[in-house]
C-alpha cells in the first residue's frame, strides 16, 4: 500500500513538473506567464548567471546557463559553428534550457569576416536618408541572424560635438533630430516596425542596444570615458531625445549606459536616467546591458565603490540587469543575497527584463543556424551594391570652384593618384579587417572605372601619420607628369573593436599606427603626420587637384579649403567605397552628402555646433545700435568652416512657393509647411531639403535654430516637386525654469534651408495656448 501511495506521489510530482516545463516552453502562452512560471522554477544561482555574459565558447563548460554570449571577433563560419554547439549545449546540458541571447557587434556590418561591411556610422548619417538606413539595418540583421546573433550592440544615439574624440565616427550626428530619425530607421531595420518588435522580434530580425546613455560623447577635454559636464536642461534638451524616440516610437530592447559620469555619478549607478527618466518616464520595458567593465569600472576606475561586492547592490539598484562582457561584480550577487544585503526581489525583476526579451525574441523556439546556408545569405551581390549605394549618398562634395569636377574620361589622358589613402582600405573601428583584399581602395575604382583609357600614375607620398617625407618626390613627379592629381588623405581606426588597450593588426595590414576610433582621441584636428605638407607640395606642381579625405573625425581643413579647387568628404566609404568615389570623380553619380557635422575652423574652435544658444558664438548685437560688430575670437570669426547641412551637387535647384496653412496654431493642432524644389540643372540629382524653427523668445535660453525637418528627394532636369512638413507643439516644446516640459505662446520662425547657413525662405508663426 506504501509502495503504491509513493508512485502515486511521484507521478504526481511528475505531471505538475511537466506542466510546469510545458508552461515557460509553450510559444502560445503569454510571456508574462512564461517568465513567471520560469521565474518560480529558477534557483538563485541560475538566476544570477542569467545577469551575466561570457563568449560563445567559454559557455560550453557551464552547468549554469549564461543570459548572453558574445559572439568572437572571428569569420562568420566559425560564429555559427560555435552559436550552433553554445545553444545546443544550454538547451541541453543545462537543468532549465535557457538559451543565451547571443551578441553580436553590428555598427556598420556584423563584426565578422566575410560579412558585408557597410559605411561606418558618421558616413550614414551624412547619407540624410533613412530609407537607405533602414533597408541597410535589414540586411545587417539578415546576415547577423544566419549566424545565430540575436541582439545587435548598436546603434549609437551619441552626437558628435568634439571632433577630438575618437568615437565620433561610430556616431551619426551633431543634432538630435538627424539622430533620432536615422537611428529609428537603422532599428526598425533590424528589430521590424515599432508595432511588430513590441509583439516580439521576427524571422532574420534581431535585437537592438541603444548607446551610449548618455551625454557620452562630450567627455571633458575629448577624452574618452572623460565625465560630461552638462546640466539637467540641456541632457534633457538635446542629448535624451534620441534616446526617447527610439524607445517610445521604435521599442527597442535594451539600452546600455555610458562610460562616463555626470556630476559625480557614473552612469551604471545613475538611478536617475535608468529608473526615473528611462524607465518611469519613458515607459522602457526593455533591458539595461552593460558596457563591457562598466560595472567593474564603479571600483576600478570611477572609485564610486570600494570593491566589487559593494559596486554590485550600487549599480543593481539603479537599474542596470546584466553584465559585460563577462561575470565579476554580479557574481557576488549570490552571497550578498544570502547574507540580506541584496533583495531577491531585485534579482528576480532583472531577471524577469532578461527572460522577457528572450520569449519576446522567441529565442526558446528558434531554429539553430543552418550553416550550408551562409554563402546564399551573407555578402552577396545585392548586399555590397547596397554597401556601395550607401557610401555613393554619404559622400559629400565640399567645393567645386570653376566645375573641375565631375572629371571628364574623354579629356584626360593622364590621372595621379597620391596619397596614403588612395591605396588603402579604411573602414573604421568594430571591422574585422583593414585587408585591401576585403574591398576596393579609391585607385582601384579609379582604375576599373577609366580600364585603358587614361594612365594613371600612382604615388603614396607619405604614411598617414609619420614624418617621413621621403615619398614627396615620387608623389610630386608622378602629379607632374599627369592631367590632373587626385589627393586621398585621412585616418585609420581600431579594428576588432577594442577600447585603445588592445589594438590589433594582423601581418597582412598596414602598420599604420591607428589615429581614430574607440579609445582614440586627439589633441589636434588638423590632417596628422605630414599629410598636409604633402598636399602642399603637389599643389605647388601647379596642376588641377581634387582632395579625397577618407577618415572617421571632421579635421579642420582651412589651408585646404581656400587653396584646393576640388574637395570630397568621404569619410569611412565602406568596403566598395573606392568605386563610389570614383563613380563621383566622373560623374557617374551625382553627389548627394550633406554634413551631418558642422567643421571647425581649428582646434580652439571646438565645439562649433550650429544649434547654439544665442549667445554660444559670443555675438552681441546692440539692439539700438544693429550695425555694431558682433564679438568674435581676436584673430578669427566664431563661424564653421562649413556648416551643418552643406553639401554641393553636379546640378543646381530653385526654391519657390513656400507655403504654411496657418499663421497661428495651439494645443493639439498642427501647421502645414510646403516649398516647391526644380532641378534647374542639366544632370539629374538629389537634394536634402532642411525645414528649421527658431523661437524668439523664451522664459530659458534655447537654440538659434533646430532642424526639425528634412527630405531627400531626387529630381529629374526640369522636374519639380512640392516637400512638405508638419510642425506641432511638440516641436517647438521647451524644459523651462521648473524643468517641465512646456510649449510657451509666442513667436517663432520657420525656416526653408539648403544648410544651417543657407536659409532660403522665413516665415513667422505664433503659438497661442
Amino acid at each position: 500500500m506504501m509502495q503504491k501511495k509513493w508512485s502515486l506521489t511521484v507521478a504526481a510530482f511528475l505531471i505538475i513538473s511537466a506542466a510546469h516545463a510545458q508552461v515557460y516552453k509553450n510559444p502560445k502562452a503569454p510571456v508574462a506567464a512564461r517568465v513567471k512560471d520560469l521565474l518560480g522554477l529558477m534557483t538563485l544561482e541560475e538566476k544570477v548567471g542569467q545577469m551575466s555574459m561570457n563568449s560563445l565558447k567559454g559557455s560550453l563548460d557551464n552547468p549554469i546557463a549564461y543570459g548572453a554570449c558574445e559572439s568572437p571577433f572571428v569569420t562568420i563560419n566559425e560564429i555559427a559553428t560555435l552559436s550552433i554547439k553554445a545553444k545546443k549545449y544550454a538547451r541541453e546540458k543545462t537543468r532549465l534550457g535557457i538559451p543565451p541571447i547571443q551578441i553580436g557587434e553590428c555598427l556598420h556590418g556584423q563584426l565578422a569576416a566575410g560579412a558585408t561591411i557597410f559605411p561606418q556610422a558618421i558616413a550614414q548619417g551624412s547619407s540624410w536618408n533613412p530609407a537607405l538606413i533602414k533597408q541597410m539595418g535589414s540586411v545587417i540583421a539578415y546576415e547577423a541572424s544566419s549566424s545565430g546573433v540575436d541582439q545587435a550592440l548598436s546603434p549609437l544615439f551619441d552626437l558628435i560635438r568634439d571632433p577630438r574624440f575618437g568615437r565620433v565616427e561610430e556616431c551619426y550626428a551633431e543634432d538630435p533630430y538627424l539622430v533620432s530619425q536615422l537611428g529609428i530607421a537603422f532599428v526598425t531595420g533590424m528589430q521590424g516596425d515599432a508595432v511588430q518588435s513590441l509583439i516580439g522580434i521576427g524571422k532574420d530580425k534581431v535585437m537592438c542596444t541603444a548607446k551610449h546613455f548618455a551625454a557620452y560623447s562630450i567627455p571633458v577635454a575629448g577624452i574618452n570615458l572623460g565625465p560630461a559636464s552638462i546640466g539637467e536642461r540641456e541632457l534633457r534638451s538635446i542629448f535624451l531625445p534620441p534616446f526617447r524616440d527610439v524607445v517610445q516610437k521604435a521599442n527597442i530592447y535594451s539600452v546600455m549606459p555610458s562610460y562616463n559620469e555626470m556630476d559625480g555619478i557614473p552612469a551604471h549607478a545613475n538611478r536617475f536616467l535608468l529608473e526615473r527618466v528611462l524607465r518611469k518616464e519613458w515607459g522602457f520595458k526593455g533591458y539595461v546591458f552593460s558596457d563591457y567593465e562598466g560595472l567593474k569600472m564603479l571600483y576600478g576606475f570611477q572609485r564610486t565603490a570600494k570593491d566589487a561586492e559593494s559596486a554590485a547592490p550600487m549599480a543593481l539598484s539603479a537599474g542596470v540587469d546584466l553584465e559585460a562582457p563577462s561575470p565579476d561584480v554580479y557574481s557576488k550577487l549570490i552571497d550578498l543575497v544570502k547574507a540580506g544585503k541584496v533583495k531577491q526581489a531585485q534579482i528576480d525583476t532583472a531577471v524577469a527584463r532578461i527572460l522577457t526579451a528572450k520569449f519576446k525574441a522567441g529565442l526558446f523556439e528558434k531554429p539553430l543556424v543552418d550553416t550550408l546556408q551562409l554563402k546564399k545569405r551573407v555578402h552577396t551581390p545585392a548586399h555590397v551594391a547596397l554597401s556601395q549605394q550607401i557610401a555613393e549618398e554619404s559622400i559629400i562634395l565640399l567645393k567645386n570652384d570653376q566645375q573641375l569636377l565631375p572629371l571628364n574620361i574623354n579629356k584626360l589622358k593622364s590621372l595621379a593618384v597620391v596619397g596614403p589613402n588612395a591605396n588603402q582600405v579604411q573602414y573604421g573601428d568594430y571591422s574585422s579587417t583593414r585587408d585591401n583584399r576585403s574591398g576596393t581602395t579609391v585607385l582601384d575604382g579609379i582604375r576599373q572605372l577609366v580600364g585603358n583609357k587614361i594612365k594613371i600614375n600612382y604615388a603614396k607620398g607619405s604614411t598617414l601619420s609619420g614624418q617621413d617625407t621621403s615619398g614627396f618626390v615620387e608623389a610630386v613627379t608622378a602629379a607632374k607628369n599627369s592631367d590632373a592629381v587626385v589627393v586621398v588623405l585621412g585616418t585609420t581606426s581600431v579594428v576588432f573593436s577594442g577600447i585603445g588597450w588592445n589594438g590589433h593588426t594582423p601581418e597582412s595590414e598596414p602598420k599604420d599606427p591607428f589615429t581614430c576610433g574607440e579609445g582614440y582621441d586627439v589633441t589636434d584636428i588638423n590632417p596628422d603626420g605630414v599629410q598636409r605638407q604633402l598636399l602642399q607640395a603637389i599643389y605647388k606642381t601647379g596642376k588641377p587637384v581634387i582632395l579625397v579625405l577618407v577618415h572617421g573625425r571632421p579635421w579642420s581643413i582651412s589651408w585646404e579649403k581656400e587653396h584646393i579647387p576640388a574637395i570630397l568628404e568621404a569619410w569611412y566609404p565602406g568596403e566598395k567605397g573606392g568605386a563610389a568615389v570614383a563613380n563621383i570623380l566622373f560623374g557617374k553619380v551625382n553627389p548627394s552628402g550633406r554634413l551631418n557635422v558642422s567643421i571647425p575652423q581649428s582646434t580652439g574652435h571646438i565645439p562649433v555646433i550650429y544649434n547654439h544658444v544665442s549667445s554660444g558664438r559670443g555675438f552681441y548685437h546692440n539692439p539700438g545700435s544693429p550695425d555694431k560688430p558682433g564679438q568674435d575670437y581676436v584673430f578669427s570669426s566664431t563661424d564653421p568652416l562649413f556648416p551643418f547641412g552643406f553639401g554641393l551637387s553636379y546640378t543646381s535647384f530653385k526654391y519657390s512657393n513656400m507655403q504654411v496653412s496657418a499663421t497661428s496654431f495651439g494645443k493639439g493642432g498642427q501647421v502645414q509647411v510646403s516649398v516647391d524644389v526644380t532641378n534647374s540643372g542639366s544632370v539629374a540629382g538629389k537634394e536634402v531639403v532642411q525645414m528649421y524653427l527658431g523661437n524668439k523668445v523664451n522664459s530659458v535660453t534655447t537654440p538659434v535654430m533646430a532642424l526639425k525637418g528634412f527630405d531627400k528627394i531626387a529630381l529629374k532636369p526640369g522636374e519639380t516637386k512640392t516637400v512638405k512638413f508638419n510642425i506641432t507643439p511638440e516641436d517647438i516644446a521647451i524644459w523651462n525654469m521648473d524643468m517641465k516640459q512646456v510649449t510657451e505662446p509666442g513667436t517663432f520662425d520657420v525656416m526653408i534651408a539648403r544648410s544651417a547657413e543657407d536659409i532660403v525662405f522665413t516665415k513667422t508663426l505664433e503659438y497661442k495656448e
